[in-house]
């Protein structure tokens, strides 16, 4: 029977040598190389192990090594280097190409994409101090597997900022940390199913691409609620027969719109009544322009409300931090989930973001970015009145975006299409309903764009649109 030995020292080598074969063991190991080079699965400049490390690991003496990667250096597939480094050389047969990748459209030149913070500003300096600071006085326990809920500082430092802006009624024992809204949400649409939840209702218009498919992935059923100028239709909740509902109350996605206090109450109500869950997402609720800050629907209900809040949109997505703030019975099982996911969050962001929030920097960074966010959407609403007065703006006291609703007889999908064969990236509604809308609008996103360059886009889209047929 043969009998054979496998090498791998690194991800780049695998070599097989047959003691039972006749073939010297030498020309078998230049083989195995020779065909990693032509494969391409030995790329060039790979560096392959010392001679000694290789024959002791393969069981064979220095000297085989040795010659076969002399033989290999001769036919120009290896190269020696200063300090006794073998690498795979310029000379190799080139390995086969690779697939050509898809085509991708190209970039629009002026695009007005919603969701986005504007990461040039992102707080370096003071994010960096916090690092250091962390580094420097974190204890060693805090490098180890903490449960799945997070850090106890990171806890502590949301509790106490949540319920100083935002109105909650947050403890430390009710936080559970998360990469961002995204997975905060399938956590706990997860432990819902797995309680027996079978139905969720979500705003209509409302984001696509996160509660939906996270919901449809689990089975679960999703149903609509009707957004008219102040939020949901709180009348038709009662039909949706649904265990969960997913709401943003104070700044409606994508319309803007804020839910009225009674149409609050209401909704607590509701979850009382049925024994559903209201999974608030907070979004965009800092960068406010026009009006008074609006509490959180938590602060009313913890109960029957499950907070979910992101740094995503107030520092960088890239972050991937996010949180939840739950009703007792659910802290154990998402935190659980969360475990099940990955383990838990970055600690070390997690401390960072903590120190970052207990400094005051949070508040700091928000107080710098309100007003250049104000100045671009006022730049976006001149433009619109200028150039585009046919289109009506809303939700414009707060966020990073503003809808437009177009005229009737207009064509929301032929706008989109020409604004982007034209080199204009601009986003419609129709997407993000579950029926057929009964009026076309357009999304203009505004946080990653100077006031110039918006005035030069909104113009760019009018004589576009007085252009085509």
């Amino acid at each position: 029977m043969s009998r054979s030995r496998t090498n791998s020292l690194s991800a780049e080598l695998l070599v097989q040598l047959d003691r039972d074969t006749k073939v010297p063991l030498h020309r078998q190991l230049g083989t195995a190389i020779r065909e990693g080079v032509q494969s391409g699965r030995l790329p060039l400049g790979t560096s392959l192990p010392p001679t000694r490390a290789l024959a002791a690991d393969l069981g064979v003496s220095r000297g085989v090594v040795v010659e076969a990667y002399q033989q290999l250096v001769a036919e120009g597939y290896l190269a020696s280097r200063s300090g006794g480094y073998t690498q795979v050389a310029a000379g190799a047969r080139t390995a086969p190409r690779p697939a050509p990748r898809a085509v991708r459209p190209p970039a629009p030149a002026i695009d007005f994409g919603y969701g986005r913070a504007d990461v040039s500003s992102f707080p370096r300096a003071a994010w960096l101090r916090s690092i250091r600071r962390v580094l420097t006085e974190i204890p060693a326990d805090r490098f180890g597997y903490l449960d799945g809920r997070g850090v106890p500082e990171l806890h502590l430092a949301l509790s106490d900022y949540l319920n100083r802006v935002r109105g909650t009624a947050a403890t430390p024992d009710r936080v559970v940390i998360c990469n961002g809204y995204a997975q905060g949400l399938a956590l706990l649409l997860r432990v819902l199913a797995d309680a027996g939840a079978k139905r969720i209702a979500v705003e209509d218009p409302s984001a696509d691409d996160d509660a939906r498919p996270i919901a449809a992935a689990l089975g679960m059923s999703v149903t609509g609620v009707p957004v008219g100028p102040e939020g949901i239709d709180v009348t038709a909740l009662d039909r949706t027969h649904a265990d969960a509902l997913v709401l943003t109350p104070s700044h409606q996605w994508p319309t803007g719109g804020v839910l009225a206090a009674d149409a609050r109450a209401a909704v607590v109500r509701w979850a009382a009544r049925t024994g559903a869950l209201v999974i608030e997402d907070d979004y965009d609720t800092e960068y406010r322009y026009d009006r008074a800050p609006i509490g959180a629907l938590q602060g009313l209900a913890p109960e029957q409300v499950a907070y979910a809040g992101t740094a995503s949109k107030t520092l960088a997505p890239g972050l991937r931090l996010g949180w939840l703030v739950l009703p007792a019975h659910l802290v154990g099982p998402v935190a659980e989930a969360k475990v099940a996911a990955d383990r838990g969050s970055p600690v070390m962001d997690q401390l960072t973001f903590a120190d970052f929030l207990t400094r005051g920097e949070f508040d700091r960074h928000l107080r710098r970015m309100r007003p250049v966010y104000r100045r671009r959407r006022d730049a976006l609403l001149g433009a619109l009145h200028e150039f585009l007065p046919e289109l009506e703006p809303a939700g414009i006291s707060a966020g990073l975006h503003l809808v437009t609703w177009l005229p009737p007889g207009w064509d929301e999908a032929a706008v989109v299409e020409t604004a982007a064969a034209n080199g204009v990236g601009i986003a419609g509604l129709a997407q993000y309903h579950l029926g057929r809308p009964e009026r076309g609008g357009l999304i203009f996103g505004y946080a990653t764009l100077n006031e110039q360059t918006i005035r030069r886009g909104v113009a760019r889209l009018a004589a576009i649109l007085d252009a085509s047929p």
